[in-house]
């Protein structure tokens, strides 16, 4: 006997609390930054001749003292950002639209708001892992202030 199980919405899907994007984006990432700081990013057939990316003429990133994580979660943040906008003016273009019945209005404006839920709830964890992260940074471990 066999089955099968399907996600109605498998972009909702988290791993560990994180969506598979956020899950790419930090490994990609992560994986870039190690491979710079090794030194071991080279163009296709090229071979490494030393040891130190210093010695090679390679010079630091222009001062950043932020952390990998801080650095892709600010990405993300971005992106977030930028699709909740494209998702309003969906939902302001699909509340202006004339439909054949109301039930098609209220289906097709529903679906948007669903997004819309979904990409701020996104926004919000990433916003938790950030100052999670910031905290971090901070090396006392106390609270970030987000007071102005």
């Amino acid at each position: 006997m066999s089955f099968s199980v399907g996600f109605p919405n498998a972009a909702a899907v988290t791993i560990g609390g994180q969506s598979p994007a956020t899950l790419k984006a930090l490994s990609q990432a992560s994986a870039e930054a190690a491979d710079e700081t090794l030194g071991q990013t080279q163009a296709p057939g090229q071979v490494r001749t030393s040891m130190s990316p210093a010695s090679e003429g390679k010079t630091e990133k222009s001062g950043s003292t932020q952390s990998i994580a801080v650095q892709v979660l600010l990405k993300r943040m971005q992106e977030l950002q930028q699709q909740l906008r494209e998702q309003q003016q969906q939902l302001s273009a699909a509340q202006k639209q004339v439909y054949p019945t109301p039930e098609a209005k209220t289906t097709a404006v529903m679906a948007i708001q669903g997004q819309i839920a979904d990409t701020s709830g996104a926004l919000l964890e990433v916003t938790g892992h950030l100052i999670t992260e910031l905290a971090k940074g901070s090396g006392s471990g106390a609270l970030v202030n987000t007071t102005v």
